[in-house]
């Protein structure tokens, strides 16, 4: 008898414990940020090198960037001035939103802030968002809406934002309209080819004076930068040039885009592919599974309910299942990361529907809403899948699926620290094979 192949998916794992790390700024990474998602290089560059600890941004160069028409706060005689290429959907965007309203309030008069829209394809809710904001700005509130969408950054979905325009004031049915005119989608579109043209491809982006600074770095980063470029403008001040046209006059000498790429001297053969690691993943009896357990391949993923990446994989497993309905088991592991909201405890809704053999249903209503993961809204999922509801919340009352859950994450987080450092030091891939000839706790 042949044995299995057991494929090991480390969606909220490998990927998800190296994103951790970057939002986490443990040492060795760069601040966390969101990338446009692209296909994978069969042969991937080296990791980057560790973000400098204070100082320059993430080069020395000034770009020059036009603020047009966009949303300002501040005053116009501020010496430095930060343009801000964000989604209202990026969990990192909303962690540097709090460092730059900190900001503000450090430097007062000194600072001023501008807001340029990057809504990233992956986040299904961030352009209607961008939207949203452009609109409530052609009323005069654009920073009240665009405060409110990220101190809710979990509810953008249509009902929400209609209710942030009525908390705010707004003139409802002309808020809507102007939300469809071409003119808001001309605005985005010019913010993303000017993001693109400076080489800010992830969210979130600045531009301090005209110097780059890339993802929700820690404040001391962007203090260092902005402390350089005070000095620097008090000296352009105290040489004559007005305090409001400090801007204009840094503006001159930047550049418009970054420069290419080196290209080596002579042209280099690829590198061989590295070849599969295989390993041996054990896959407790009672993990939630569905297939043959006699298939020929079994696929382990490890995931996360709140994670937009893991919740584009749903599709292609589904469509495994239906082609290879006889050949293929599906094994599921939670690996909820620190930094998505209602994670964990959506992880613990669908153990604790596990335990009354609706696992597979929970874990779709969940996907399905991944914008809707509060306990309310699992209670009601409960319900509709036809669950016993007072048995449900009571297992997770009792700290009995949370507990579980630990364990599976630490597990998760030993297989991905050893595939990080695996995939880092030969380029291989995400995920991992191994064949074994059963599957063991």
């Amino acid at each position: 008898m042949k044995p299995n192949v057991i494929i090991a998916l480390l969606v909220g794992g490998v990927v998800g414990f190296a994103v951790g790390r970057m939002a986490s700024g443990t040492p060795g990474s760069t601040a966390g940020g969101n990338q446009p998602v692209a296909a994978a290089p069969s042969n991937p560059s080296p990791a980057q090198p560790a973000a400098r600890p204070s100082g320059a941004g993430d080069d020395q160069s000034v770009y020059k960037v036009s603020l047009d028409t966009a949303p300002v706060r501040g005053s116009e005689n501020a010496l430095v001035t930060l343009v801000e290429f964000s989604d209202y959907q990026c969990p990192f965007c909303s962690r540097a939103h709090n460092t730059v309203k900190q900001l503000e309030q450090d430097y007062g008069d000194k600072l001023r802030v501008v807001m340029k829209q990057n809504p990233l394809s992956f986040h299904p809710f961030a352009k209607p968002a961008a939207t949203a904001a452009i609109a409530a700005g052609m009323q005069g509130k654009y920073w009240e809406m665009h405060d409110k969408m990220f101190a809710n950054q979990q509810a953008l979905d249509e009902p929400s934002l209609e209710k942030y325009a009525q908390e705010i004031g707004l003139n409802i049915e002309k808020w809507k309209a102007d939300r469809n005119a071409q003119s808001v989608q001309d605005v985005i579109s010019h913010d993303q080819g000017q993001a693109a043209q400076l080489g800010a491809n992830g969210t979130p982006a600045f531009f301090i004076n005209g110097r780059k600074l890339s993802g929700a770095q820690p404040i001391d980063r962007f203090k260092a930068l902005i402390d350089e470029e005070v000095g620097k403008a008090q000296a352009l001040v105290n040489q004559g040039t007005p305090a409001n046209q400090v801007y204009a006059k840094v503006m001159e000498r930047g550049q418009m885009a970054p420069p290419p790429p080196a290209q080596p001297q002579q042209p280099q053969a690829p590198a061989a592919p590295a070849p599969a690691a295989v390993r041996n993943v054990k896959v407790p009896d009672d993990a939630p599974s569905k297939g043959p357990k006699t298939a020929k391949v079994t696929i382990v993923e490890w995931s996360d309910f709140r994670c937009p990446f893991c919740g584009r994989v749903v599709p292609t497993l589904k469509q495994i299942e239906d082609t290879y309905a006889k050949d293929v088991r599906i094994v599921f592991r939670n690996q909820p990361l620190p930094f998505h909201q209602n994670a964990k405890p959506a992880a613990e809704a669908a153990m604790a529907a596990h335990d009354q053999g609706k696992f597979w249903p929970m874990h779709d209503k969940l996907f399905a809403n991944q914008q809707a993961l509060d306990r309310a809204s699992m209670e009601k999922y409960a319900q509709e899948i036809g669950l016993d509801v007072g048995k449900f919340k009571a297992a997770l009352d009792s700290g009995k699926e949370r507990a579980a859950s630990r364990r599976t994450r630490r597990r998760a987080t030993r297989s991905a620290r050893t595939e990080l450092r695996r995939s880092s030091s030969t380029g291989a891939s995400s995920w991992v094979r191994s064949r074994s000839s059963r599957s063991r706790r």
